[in-house]
């Protein structure tokens, strides 16, 4: 279970967070949006529930579809944001509520589909979200979730969770490709689809989004630094025409099917 001093530095950070992760365009983006939608195939006559929603861009995406979405998240600063931005459109079929992502408000089987998107790696025990995500979905139903993914080599995969804590204390770890198969797996979830991608960050704007406190923010450039020398990471740190330095954080969309 969820710890109620991480829940603090999570709502801690998406409230300070808040606004400039709803204008970062990684997370706005309608092509990174139209990919994982299409990626579950969705039906109009689907009920919807995205877990760790934000600010509700992945909910809205998924309603330009379906006929009922409730997007939640356990931070009150993003949903406010979600709810501002969608309040003209007045849809009474998407909603959007504080929750613990770690023990949802639903009962068993009462969405079609249960979806999450770049959120796992704020969790603490995301094999137990994962759980409760297949548990809320019916039989046969679709369970997604996009995440970023770190090497399957256990030091280069410590070396990027490293230099990502430090930049933003909510990160628990991203998981290796194999390991987020095996949580879905043991959540009774048959894998029907991987889709791997990535995120191209540039360092400052990356640090400036979080908000880093400054000597967190030095230690996790000098590892950075670090890593376009020695490759230490798989994340591939180089510097653009600008002498900017930017790097590589990997992605997986997995999509499962709740089991009978």
């Amino acid at each position: 279970m969820k710890s109620q001093k991480h829940t603090d530095t999570v709502r801690r950070a998406f409230t300070l967070q808040a606004n400039s992760y709803a204008a970062n365009p990684l997370i706005t983006d309608s092509e990174r949006l139209a990919r994982f939608v299409g990626a579950v195939s969705p039906a109009k006559e689907d009920r919807v529930l995205d877990v760790a929603t934000g600010p509700g861009f992945v909910a809205e995406a998924f309603f330009s579809i379906c006929r009922v979405v409730i997007g939640v998240d356990i931070t009150r600063a993003p949903l406010e944001i979600a709810k501002k931005r969608l309040s003209a459109s007045s849809h009474s079929n998407l909603n959007f509520q504080l929750a613990d992502v770690g023990n949802l408000p639903f009962a068993e089987a009462e969405f079609d589909i249960v979806i999450s998107r770049l959120a796992i790696h704020h969790m603490e025990n995301p094999a137990q979200v994962l759980e409760e995500m297949a548990r809320v979905c019916r039989a046969n139903g679709i369970v997604a979730v996009e995440d970023l993914i770190v090497s399957e080599h256990p030091k280069r995969a410590a070396y990027q969770n490293h230099f990502e804590k430090l930049r933003d204390a909510s990160h628990t770890n991203a998981q290796p490709l194999t390991r987020l198969v095996k949580m879905f797996v043991a959540a009774g979830l048959e894998v029907e689809k991987v889709m791997t991608g990535f995120l191209l960050q540039d360092m400052n704007t990356w640090l400036t989004n979080a908000h880093t406190p400054p000597l967190q923010a030095a230690k996790a450039r000098a590892l950075i630094e670090r890593d376009a020398e020695e490759d230490l990471s798989g994340t591939r740190p180089s510097r653009d025409s600008s002498n900017q330095l930017k790097f590589s954080q990997r992605t997986a969309i997995v999509v499962g099917r709740k089991l009978g």
